[in-house]
């Protein structure tokens, strides 16, 4: 929701990254909409042939990663892209693009997080306690991040998100600052 947000304050200089994944299609799903959608031994002949900018094993077993036509795409349209990574793809990033500027999303709390991740009625309870200890751990690595945000409220963390986008664009002489 947050990235939704974001977007629809700046659709003419953002654009979503769709990530490839290994995970089968849930419900209301469309393939190069909401993920490219691959099996196992094509996602291996992506990393193998470096196809992806990173990518990660997540929870299950699942693998997610970054096509790096997808960027490639959303630059040749005139836009930034903007990839929604947790922090080891986020890290990986950061090291291997220069100019990178990534930001730890960050939760009020974690019962706030579980109640989020229960409210979404994606994964079963032994995928919610996973994501939770996960993110317990990928929190020890928020100071490694150009900036961290509290999603606290959505309108007032967009806010904050769109301000430092734009900051990171101008910066990069990639936008004159609004």
């Amino acid at each position: 929701m947050l990235e939704r947000a974001l977007i629809e304050r700046m659709p003419h200089r953002l654009e979503l990254a769709v990530s490839a994944t290994t995970r089968e299609r849930r419900p209301g799903e469309t393939h190069g909409v909401h993920y490219w959608f691959v099996s196992d031994r094509e996602f291996d002949r992506m990393v193998a042939d470096d196809e992806l900018l990173e990518w990660v094993s997540y929870v299950s077993g699942h693998r997610y990663g970054t096509p790096r036509w997808e960027i490639d795409r959303i630059r040749a349209a005139g836009k930034a892209p903007l990839l929604d990574l947790e922090t080891q793809g986020a890290l990986r990033v950061r090291d291997e693009v220069p100019g990178a500027t990534t930001i730890f999303i960050d939760v009020p709390s974690f019962a706030e997080l579980e109640r989020r991740l229960e409210e979404r009625a994606t994964e079963s309870a032994g995928e919610i306690h996973e994501r939770l200890e996960l993110a317990r751990r990928q929190r020890d690595q928020a100071g490694e991040f150009d900036h961290v945000v509290v999603n606290d409220d959505l309108e007032r963390a967009a806010d904050e998100l769109a301000g430092l986008v734009n900051d990171a664009l101008a910066a990069a002489g990639t936008i004159s600052r609004p």
